[in-house]
């Protein structure tokens, strides 16, 4: 039996103790759960430089993504801060050399600080009470050359569907961010594209290729019941996951960003370069 889910952390960051068999069923158990993974699947061949080099997954959770990489050849290094969520990463990983840290993403580089030529970070910032200091983190992890994979909660499209279910007061107030408590799902911190692109020229980091994780499937008036609906609504998705305006919607947004070689000094506070 799960422990009830944790408050949030010192820090005001969203962990997932007691939350890891509803994540299992609730996200990845169905439809958008498959339909993300099978595009990532896709794309991050596409969007990503990949020839076996060492990876440091950041918030791996259930080890899903630790697991595609794995089976390609990396030496994968995985955190994650809930105890629960990494003992389940651990049994699916069994078979496979990774090595685990159960640590929040702000101390990692305390832990294995690198420098990373490969760091993926999917669906993390958005549960951080700070996620700009967090991008921070990210940057300083990587190699000079180094890429980071990103993925981030889009802001935009919670606005959007708020709009279609009806939640049209919670859109003029702007109050689309959930409070990290009980067992709602609802980010604490989803960003906008613009957010992430700001903070990434700051830190020195090149844009490389960018796509939408799915469009489509939250708006579906009627959920596809059948395989032949699963797989068209795949095509759908992946045909226009790249192709502007489409993938600004996209539930999720997929960033491949590259570190300047010719930067080597840590970041500073994106805060004090803002000003």
């Amino acid at each position: 039996m799960s422990a009830p889910a944790s408050p949030l952390s010192s820090a005001g960051d969203r962990h997932f103790d007691g939350l890891a068999e509803k994540f299992a069923k609730s996200l990845y158990g169905g439809p958008r759960g498959h339909l993300r993974l099978a595009l990532l699947d896709r794309l991050l061949p596409e969007m990503l430089d990949l020839h076996g080099q060492p990876v440091l997954d950041v918030g791996g959770g259930l080890g899903q993504m630790s697991e595609w990489l794995a089976k390609r050849g990396h030496a994968v290094t995985l955190s994650e801060p809930s105890g629960e969520m990494l003992a389940i990463a651990r049994e699916r990983l069994a078979a496979f050399p990774v090595t685990f840290h159960q640590q929040p993403l702000q101390a990692f580089g305390e832990v294995a600080p690198g420098p990373w030529p490969l760091v993926v970070c999917h669906a993390v910032l958005e549960w951080v009470a700070d996620p700009r200091a967090a991008f921070e983190v990210l940057t300083n992890l990587l190699a000079p050359g180094g890429q980071l994979s990103l993925m981030v909660f889009n802001r935009d499209a919670l606005r959007f569907s708020n709009a279609v279910k009806g939640n049209l007061r919670k859109v003029l107030d702007d109050r689309l961010a959930g409070r990290g408590l009980r067992q709602r799902l609802t980010p604490i911190s989803p960003l906008t594209h613009a957010e992430v692109t700001q903070w990434a020229e700051v830190c020195g980091l090149r844009l490389t290729a960018v796509a939408g994780v799915r469009i489509f499937h939250d708006y579906l008036r009627r959920p596809t019941e059948t395989q032949q609906g699963h797989d068209d609504l795949l095509e759908i998705e992946w045909r226009y996951c790249r192709v502007d305006p489409h993938w600004r919607l996209g539930r999720y947004l997929l960033y491949t960003f590259e570190r300047d070689e010719a930067r080597n000094a840590p970041i500073g506070s994106l805060r004090e370069s803002d000003q």
